[in-house]
């Protein structure tokens, strides 16, 4: 079957999507259903000193308008520190904060009412600059200070503060932008009261229960007077884990006892979700004289913006991911998130690793040409291995084929030159990487699923519930995989996300199939286990009507479940694949219901003076390379090909993993070449998609994925996670084919033209 773990089924949702019927969360209506806008503030730092709504409640149409004033419970929101307001009351921090919330009958209202809102402000001198943000004597964002997040890593000598000689050492300071996930769908929600006081909110998100506990808390409820439901995802790339139009919306409806619809335009996404971190990298590397790595020292500043979002977690796995996936014996990398008055920054593919990758990876370049070898040979040089220690001190206890990964880029051909034209160089650049799946550092995550087997209309029909979010990524359809794979059940339904279940954590951390899928898979065991039971009973008893004496069912016999029966095709079979029962007449009236929690092995927090301990739950890696082209004399370059080589640990849906693969490589592209979120003085210079530019087709060259499938041990089905692998080393491969093509530091992404070519 096509249809279990290994096979390439076709995505349940594919089709809808494609023809156009498919209902995302901006297509959700309600009776009586109102619109509401946003009223953000144009300055990246004031002070508010009045704000009048009367203007805007005059208007025909409008239903309701709230400010913070209004926020009946918590008016502070986040998820690893609550210091964001669901609407500012006293100050604004960024260019494009939520200020106030019109509600009237129809959007084009809402919106021109939000506009005829008065607000007063005093302006103030933004903070910018994160680098000098972060020193003691700079104007605080926050009272309190700016660095919101410091993580260091000692391992080795560093720990003394001496470092060994080394007889050559490479000096390096690196910029990253400020991406964006431009996902398709623009964040977007229908609110519903319920009559008895709750809200239920159908939105696009990717951890509902967090989204609950803090709406909640806003709105000064009990928990399950707020219901999150999924609705249609139209992307999101880590830049839903935060809440947009949840809180105003929910609010809003319960003041009008109405449906409450919220979308946001395109320019108002780029204002409305956090960003990935702006970062300045600064880099030593000290090596012996054949290139083999004697230390590093890493200094990382990553522009958090005006709030916390994710910023901690992000620090930390920027200094834990400094090194990369090479063994360094002595290590003192420190990451420091900052606010500052720029766009708030969190969650965002390959998190809080891209930055450094692109940092450690132009590092390695220089090496290996300081020393005089192939940038592949200083690679392999230092490349770790199954059983290498990691700058955490932490052991890799299964596959990490680094060498494995760049061996098999090497070798593939590079596309002939069809260009003669003098000005346009070719150049071929390599990058690895590493990234922890799950959650770290001590975090009890888990991951619940109901599984549920009964027969309907004559035939046997498993159904899957679970919290877990389908943000496109496709863990519907690696759930049915696994019940297909398990109960052997043709007919498997999955049940969308919603808080009435327990939580199956985010849709994060490259954790989805491993975690949700190590939950469905324990509930089916169980269901297995029961199915067995029923039909030993069953089949024992039709022996006995044969005359055969129960004391001859011996389990070591090939009719014992555990040993010779499987479950395939509708129907317990047995070794040879021969139906034994089938499923319908077994069950009968019978339901098996089971509901199992799935965790992952333990971790522990890092030291919080050296930074050592076993943090992280599993790693994977990925290596990429690049071939392109530039013209020396425009500045451009084009991406001739990439090719990714991945450990995959086992495919549970080869062809959906390789769109995975592909598409996390362009966007590596993206912020190689073109991605950035333009900052001048706090003010976003390029909210649109006519001036923030993406990949289009006619970017993205032929991709060559290499799937390589070293099964971890300790995980089920021996998966790793695989989603942000592809983005994080693409940016650093490309900008490597720059470098080798030009002979230029490019020491900053997005690369520019102006980088590349001598405009005096």
């Amino acid at each position: 079957m096509n249809d279990v773990i290994g096979g390439s089924p076709r995505r349940a949702d594919g089709a809808a999507k494609i023809s156009g019927v498919f209902e995302y969360s901006s297509d959700l209506v309600g009776d009586g259903m109102v619109w509401a806008a946003t009223l953000r503030s144009p300055h990246a730092h004031a002070r508010i000193l009045a704000i009048d709504t009367e203007p805007a409640r005059k208007l025909p149409g409008v239903r309701d308008v709230i400010t913070h004033e209004d926020i009946p419970g918590r008016r502070l929101y986040g998820q690893m520190m609550v210091d964001q307001p669901v609407l500012a009351g006293d100050v604004v921090r960024y260019h494009g904060e939520p200020v106030a919330v019109v509600a009237a009958d129809d959007p084009e209202t809402a919106r021109l009412a939000a506009e005829l809102i008065r607000v007063d402000y005093e302006v103030l001198t933004p903070v910018t600059d994160p680098v000098a943000a972060a020193e003691p004597d700079s104007p605080e964002v926050h009272p309190g200070g700016n660095v919101l997040a410091r993580k260091v890593i000692r391992r080795g000598s560093a720990q003394s503060g001496e470092f060994p000689e080394a007889a050559v050492v490479v000096r390096g300071e690196y910029t990253v932008g400020m991406q964006d996930h431009v996902f398709l769908g623009t964040e977007s929600g229908l609110a519903i009261p319920d009559g008895e006081g709750g809200v239920r909110l159908q939105v696009a998100t990717q951890w509902p229960h967090v989204d609950q506990e803090q709406i909640a808390a806003s709105l000064a409820l009990d928990s399950d007077q707020v219901v999150v439901s999924m609705a249609g995802v139209g992307g999101a790339f880590g830049g839903r884990e935060d809440l947009s139009v949840h809180i105003p919306a929910c609010l809003i409806a319960l003041r009008l006892g109405r449906p409450v619809k919220m979308v946001y335009s395109r320019t108002e996404s780029f204002f409305g979700h956090v960003h990935r971190h702006p970062a300045v990298l600064r880099y030593e590397h000290g090596a012996d004289a054949d290139g083999r790595l004697v230390y590093v020292k890493a200094e990382i500043f990553l522009d958090g913006g005006a709030y916390a979002s994710s910023s901690p977690a992000i620090a930390g796995n920027a200094a834990t991911h400094a090194v990369g996936p090479y063994a360094v014996p002595h290590v003192h990398a420190e990451a420091v998130a900052v606010y500052t008055n720029n766009p708030p920054c969190g969650a965002m593919r390959g998190f809080g690793t891209v930055q450094p990758c692109f940092g450690f990876e132009s590092q390695m370049d220089r090496l290996a040409e300081a020393v005089g070898i192939d940038p592949v040979e200083i690679r392999l040089r230092n490349a770790l291995s199954e059983g290498g220690s990691l700058p955490t001190g932490q052991v890799l206890d299964s596959a990490a084929p680094v060498a494995e990964l760049l061996t098999r880029l090497r070798a593939l051909p590079v596309p002939e030159r069809t260009s003669q034209d003098p000005a346009i160089v070719r150049g071929v650049g390599y990058a690895s990487c590493l990234k922890n799946a799950m959650f770290s550092e001590g975090f009890d995550d888990h991951s619940t699923a109901n599984v549920r087997l009964r027969v309907v209309g004559g035939a046997p029909v498993a159904t899957v519930t679970s919290a877990a979010a389908e943000v496109g990524q496709g863990v519907l359809g690696v759930k049915r995989q696994i019940v297909r794979t398990e109960l052997g059940v043709g007919d498997v339904e999955v049940v969308g996300a919603d808080t009435r279940f327990p939580s199956a954590g985010p849709a994060s951390a490259s954790r989805q199939t491993y975690m949700v899928g190590g939950a469905v898979r324990a509930a089916c065991l169980e269901v297995r286990e029961e199915v067995f039971t029923l039909a030993r009973a069953r089949l024992g008893e039709a022996r006995a009507e044969q005359g055969d004496p129960a004391e001859h069912w011996d389990p070591a016999e090939h009719w014992d479940p555990a040993e010779h029966w499987d479950l395939a095709e509708d129907s317990v079979v047995d070794a040879a694949g021969e139906p034994l029962i089938g499923l319908a007449e077994l069950l009968g009236e019978n339901v098996i219901d089971r509901t199992s929690r799935f965790h992952h092995r333990t971790t522990e927090p890092l030291d919080p003076v050296n930074g050592q301990g076993d943090s992280a739950v599993t790693f994977g890696f990925a290596a990429h390379r690049a071939v392109v082209d530039v013209d020396v004399e425009l500045g451009l370059v084009r991406v001739v090909e990439l090719a990714i080589a991945q450990d995959v640990g086992r495919a549970v849906n080869p062809l959906a993993l390789r769109g995975q693969l592909s598409g996390g490589t362009v966007q590596g592209v993206g912020l190689a070449l073109m991605e950035e979120l333009q900052v001048a003085d706090g003010q976003v210079l390029n909210p649109s998609l006519s001036g923030y530019l993406i990949p289009t087709m006619a970017d993205v060259p032929s991709v060559n994925v290499d799937l390589l499938e070293l099964a971890d041990p300790h995980a089920p089905y021996g998966v790793r996670g695989i989603g942000e692998l592809p983005a994080i080393s693409s940016t650093a491969a490309v900008a490597a084919a720059v470098r080798a093509a030009t002979g230029r530091p490019v020491s900053r992404v997005p690369i520019r033209p102006e980088d590349l070519v001598d405009l005096s």
